[in-house]
């Protein structure tokens, strides 16, 4: 697949790059000289894109396959400020971000299969986000923004009132409606 002059490889049990992926790429909020965190980084296509104007990329995912992947993806390209490694979340990540991004798991159930973690959020489909949500602000620089893409199947409203509680400004920046669903990109900065 070419996606914005990126060739990205796909692998059956690694989320393939779709609808809600593209709305994150068209968005996203990286700056020049940025140092980013993409989690969740399936194939490494949100980390590749951020890395052409970021000084540094870090993409974790909690897939071993996925980051085998997103690495080969980085070779690929000729990409080399952006590294990949296996994380629960932010269970091996250090340091501090200028920008956060994650494409969230929603559907609820449980993994049965690598492919599943990054569709399936846990019982009520919104365990892997919140997890996300408590986290992130201590990996946030001050200045720093969060980009999460979330489905309205998971409750937009719990997410933002969630954010908000924590003391940050959350909007959503894009959306798409789908037959069933309608995906949005997060936007949250400290207040």
């Amino acid at each position: 697949m070419i996606y914005h002059g990126l060739k990205i490889k796909l692998h059956p049990q690694v989320y393939e790059p779709a609808e809600d992926t593209f709305l994150l790429a068209e968005n996203l909020r990286v700056k020049e000289g940025d140092v980013a965190l993409d989690v969740g980084t399936g194939t490494g296509i949100i980390a590749l894109l951020m890395a052409k104007k970021a000084k540094f990329v870090l993409g974790v995912d909690i897939n071993p396959i996925a980051v085998e992947l997103a690495k080969e993806n980085a070779r690929l390209n000729g990409i080399t400020n952006v590294e990949f490694r296996q994380s629960d979340l932010f269970e091996n990540v250090e340091g501090k971000f200028d920008i956060i991004t994650f494409n969230a798991p929603y559907l609820p159930g449980e993994p049965e299969e690598p492919i599943d973690l990054a569709l399936v959020g846990g019982e009520t489909g919104r365990e892997v986000l919140d997890r996300f949500l408590e986290d992130f602000p201590f990996y946030l620089k001050e200045d720093g923004i969060v980009q999460i893409v979330q489905s309205s199947i998971t409750g937009i409203e719990e997410t933002l009132k969630k954010l908000k509680s924590k003391g940050f400004v959350a909007e959503i920046t894009a959306k798409e409606r789908y037959f069933f669903e309608e995906i949005v990109v997060i936007t949250a900065r400290r207040a």
